[in-house]
């Protein structure tokens, strides 16, 4: 599948990527771009663009919409009105994460879910079999582009464009570009102050070409999908497939502030709670590496005995701290603070445990 931006990165020379059968940027040359390092600095400092099209979006409409949905992800819809957006998780029977997503709620009657690419087909089939009361529910996957706009000056970026609103952290609200309205939100993935933007395909073209010529002249940069990894995982947001899957739980991600307890059901309560009461032997932790050296994936980590006690979900090289950075489940005992190894390609490196996020949050800097 394509994006409707493609022709743009093509044109600019960025080295692409399959993201679940999406052709995407993973990164850019000079002057646009500059490569991975060079983009992340340039979101932390500046202002980034991004493509995450590839991101799936299910409309939900129709009486009781919101009271439906609330039955089935695991965080509490009544915890945001119109104009709201809530992170939530998409669970099995078992407490197995489906997928992790951002619901955008637009009233009572109507809700847009944005699950990860990959798993869009799986959320939007989940949601057709529940459908018992005659919900309109539409995979508009390819309606939308979604343009990211994250970094310091990403609010001073939209003002000299003319989409600026004043929005509060996890809110959203409607702009107009060439006479087309479409939804502007106050969300991201990189941690710092930014906006994401839902313009319809037929104008996704104009509304990157304004933001872009903004971004290269306040000294931004067009940021692509490498960046964006290495940007979220210095803040220890999940990835799913990585932090999250089928076999790893919210309790193990450590991201149970992301389920309404309080509420009397939703798809895998039952299994979460029990594993509620009886703690988890694993946890999500983050490992800041005290030797030279860059973590990923799959490399076990052991304790100074030489026991393996977890294994890394991701791994990088931070461009902020300038060290190697970690998220990795852990045997639950271990606290932050202490001392642990990881095997980096038949080395042994310290590290030590830590509680993401590695760099300061400031999405909700005004």
């Amino acid at each position: 599948m394509e994006s409707p931006l493609l022709s743009i990165h093509t044109t600019l020379g960025a080295k692409m990527g399959d993201f679940a059968g999406w052709l995407m940027p993973l990164e850019y040359p000079a002057p646009v771009g500059g490569g991975t390092l060079t983009e992340h600095q340039a979101v932390r400092e500046a202002v980034g663009l991004f493509d995450v099209s590839h991101l799936g979006k299910i409309s939900i409409v129709g009486p009781g919409a919101k009271q439906w949905a609330n039955q089935i992800f695991t965080n509490d819809l009544n915890r945001i009105a119109a104009g709201q957006a809530q992170y939530s998780l998409l669970c099995n029977d078992e407490g197995g994460v489906v997928d992790d997503v951002i619901i955008y709620c637009h009233g009572d009657d109507e809700l847009l879910v944005v699950p990860n690419a990959a798993n869009a087909e799986s959320v939007f089939a989940i949601l057709q079999g529940k459908n018992s009361q005659g919900l309109s529910i539409a995979n508009r996957h390819n309606d939308f582009a979604v343009i990211a706009v994250q970094g310091p000056l990403s609010q001073e970026l939209l003002r000299k464009v003319g989409l600026h609103q004043d929005l509060e952290y996890m809110s959203f609200a409607q702009v107009t570009f060439d006479g087309v309205t479409f939804t502007l939100c106050r969300t991201g993935y990189s941690g710092e102050h930014g906006y994401e933007l839902l313009p319809p395909s037929e104008i996704a073209v104009r509304v990157w070409n304004e933001l872009s010529r903004e971004a290269l002249a306040s000294g931004g940069k067009i940021a692509g999908l490498g960046a964006r990894d290495t940007l979220r995982t210095e803040m220890g947001y999940p990835l799913h497939g990585h932090e999250l899957s089928l076999t790893i739980s919210p309790l193990d991600a450590n991201i149970s502030w992301a389920i309404g307890w309080r509420k009397e059901a939703f798809l895998g309560h039952e299994a979460l709670r029990i594993q509620q009461a009886k703690g988890v032997a694993r946890l999500l932790r983050g490992l800041l590496l005290t030797e030279r050296g860059i973590p990923r994936g799959g490399m076990l980590v052991r304790n100074g005995a030489g026991a393996v006690v977890g294994e890394i979900t991701s791994g990088t090289f931070s461009p902020t701290l300038k060290e190697g950075i970690a998220l990795a489940l852990i045997e639950s005992g271990i606290e932050v603070g202490e001392q642990l190894m990881i095997d980096v390609r038949g080395r042994s490196l310290g590290a030590v445990v830590v509680k993401p996020p590695f760099v300061p949050s400031h999405v909700r800097d005004q």
